[in-house]
């Protein structure tokens, strides 16, 4: 009997160290997922000058399902950065997201190719009508607010390093 404990124990422990490998630990269902903030601030040029964020990076598939589902808050000044293994044609939708959101959707260029306003709990699929690289995820209203649209550019290392501007 304590071998069977000791053996689903162990795995237990594996699958724990599997979800949180690399130092991104997965939430349980129903919960939010919380990323590390990136170090590096992603900015964006628009005509109203330099807009500066913190953003976290959902670079895989099981982030990029989870996004910001179940998320209660988020300061306008922090954001979700979905990174996308090539350009590609995108849909999103807001099911279990209770935050009203801004999709910025981005060239592999850095180029902004569209906003769109995601409503919550919605099921409703958003797309860019373009392929995109990127997808920033905004409180609702920021983008605007910002001055970000259709051709503003958008700069973290991330984005610099497909696009060849990476130092």
């Amino acid at each position: 009997m304590l071998q069977f404990f000791q053996r689903n124990l162990i795995r237990a422990m594996m699958l724990v160290l599997v979800l949180c490998a690399g130092g991104t630990c997965l939430a349980a269902e129903g919960q939010a997922m919380i990323l590390p903030v990136d170090p590096h601030p992603l900015v964006v040029d628009t005509p109203r000058g330099k807009a500066v964020f913190r953003i976290e990076i959902a670079d895989d598939n099981a982030e990029r399902g989870r996004g910001l589902m179940f998320r209660e808050s988020m300061a306008d000044d922090h954001g979700m950065l979905f990174v996308f293994e090539q350009t590609r044609q995108v849909g999103f939708w807001m099911k279990n997201t209770i935050l009203p959101l801004d999709l910025v959707f981005i060239g592999e260029d850095g180029r902004v190719r569209a906003v769109r306003r995601g409503e919550p709990m919605s099921e409703a699929l958003i797309t860019p009508g373009d392929p995109v690289r990127f997808v920033l995820e905004l409180t609702a209203g920021t983008a605007g607010k910002a001055g970000i649209g259709k051709g503003s550019l958008v700069r973290h290392p991330r984005i610099d390093a497909v696009d060849g501007l990476a130092d």
